[in-house]
């Protein structure tokens, strides 16, 4: 069992049962699922300017490779990836570290955390280079709801691009069927 940690109890239980199916999958990468990060870390975290919500979701899972085309950043990964938030010239986007902080990325394109709403912002689908794009899109109102019901669902399968032909081989989709996450 994960421990006593912020996140919800349906978080924590879709980690464990996802956990356990890959404890039980010899056949699929072990970075697949990260760990978790300790108190002094979160607290370090939250001191340097990491967003609550993304602390809290790091003590139950600290990242996590959704595919081969989605990631769920680490605390590590998301402190290293922060550039994205920085404003890019000719793009017409708000783009601004104080606004927002990138968890992850999806295909090329950074999915960020709305430091002011908690929401996920990522990129409407009719854009090819993110940059270009005139707004943002919210994927979900938080990043618990994200990962719950965009990540850990068949859903991710349409946010991943996965061809429906290849849907069966895809070892997250498979993760999600083992753990009882996908019918």
């Amino acid at each position: 069992m994960t421990n006593t940690s912020p996140g919800s109890s349906r978080l924590i239980a879709t980690v464990d049962a996802l956990r356990s199916a890959l404890a039980e999958s010899p056949d699929f990468f072990r970075f697949t699922l990260g760990g978790t990060i300790d108190e002094e870390t979160a607290a370090a975290a939250e001191a340097d300017g990491v967003p609550r919500e993304f602390v809290d979701f790091c003590r139950v899972l600290d990242g996590a490779s959704c595919g081969p085309n989605v990631q769920l950043f680490s605390l590590e990964e998301a402190e290293e990836h922060q550039f994205y938030c920085g404003p890019v010239v000719d793009s017409p986007l708000a783009l601004s570290p104080d606004k927002l902080f990138c968890i992850g990325l999806i295909g090329d394109t950074p999915v960020f955390l709305d430091r002011a709403g908690g929401g996920v912002l990522g990129i409407p689908d009719e854009h090819r280079e993110w940059v270009d794009a005139e707004r943002f899109e919210q994927l979900a109102p938080g990043l618990e709801a994200f990962f719950l019901e965009r990540l850990a669902t068949p859903e991710c399968a349409r946010l991943a691009l996965v061809d429906d032909d290849l849907e069966e081989y895809d070892d997250w989709l498979k993760l999600l069927w083992r753990a009882g996450l996908a019918p």
